[in-house]
């Protein structure tokens, strides 16, 4: 079907409207509400110890979460793409589980398994301590990024076959010399553009975290829950724009990688 020169421009600038006022927008405004007094009261707003604390706990949970995620996402990926088990249709399922479950209810779930009443409650009493603290952060930012590396990765194992991996078994290589030499490197650009998605996930997870975390300034606050806690609770909207937009460079950080890898994967 042809489409005329006219409603092609109409649909691009309808399209481009449509992401003008939902994105383009909205960034625009916090970077003038970040930069309206200067760059000097950006930088005194994120250099305060609350915010520091925010940013050195979002790095933290972030360096955790990724090996984490890096080491569960290439053997499920090998378990899904290469075996054959009972089972294997429910696994798929339950790694696309965080994509379908509100972060909201995987912090209620949280909450009611490792909180005081719950079935590993008793742990706190040992000195082990899981919710409203770093441990339970760690585990909903880890549940929530879940599917990323496994995703990532399983469509390049389906593309690279198991050929040269049986060849080298035949050749008497041992399954570690196999991985290490064989299938590692070739799924190398998968696991990295996973590890840059969960990367970005790991920054702006709120929902799952908020739950919990007790925010407290200087304690359990990423820079995620510094936005809102400045924002809603302490009307500190200066604060909270300067947290945002250091957040969001963060992002745009991200998002060059993401398509710096793309771009070398697709020449791959």
């Amino acid at each position: 079907m042809k489409v005329s020169a006219l409603t092609r421009i109409s649909l691009r600038t309808i399209a481009l409207a449509y992401l003008f006022v939902l994105l383009v927008l909205p960034l625009i405004i916090i970077l003038w509400r970040t930069f309206e007094d200067g760059i000097g009261a950006f930088i005194d707003s994120i250099s305060t110890p609350a915010a520091v604390s925010a940013f050195q706990l979002s790095t933290l949970i972030v360096l955790i979460v990724v090996p984490v995620n890096v080491v569960f996402g290439i053997v499920t990926a090998l378990a899904l793409v290469r075996g054959k088990f009972p089972g294997r249709n429910l696994l798929q399922g339950v790694v696309d589980l965080p994509f379908a479950v509100s972060p909201v209810v995987v912090g209620v779930a949280l909450i009611l398994l490792w909180g005081a009443g719950g079935w590993f409650g008793g742990l706190e009493s040992l000195g082990f301590k899981v919710i409203f603290s770093l441990p339970g952060m760690v585990i909903a930012t880890i549940f929530v990024t879940l599917p990323f590396v496994v995703r990532e990765v399983e469509p390049v194992l389906h593309e690279i076959g198991d050929d040269q991996e049986q060849a080298s078994a035949t050749l008497g290589a041992s399954g570690w010399q196999t991985f290490w030499r064989i299938t590692l490197p070739a799924i190398r650009w998968g696991v990295t553009y996973g590890v840059v998605l969960t990367v970005a996930r790991s920054l702006g997870e709120f929902g799952a975290v908020i739950m919990v975390s007790s925010a407290l300034p200087g304690q359990s606050q990423t820079l995620t829950l510094l936005v809102h806690g400045r924002y809603i609770n302490d009307h500190n909207t200066f604060g909270a724009y300067s947290a945002a937009t250091l957040l969001m460079g963060m992002a745009v950080v991200v998002l060059l990688l993401m398509t710096v890898l793309e771009r070398k994967r697709a020449a791959k």
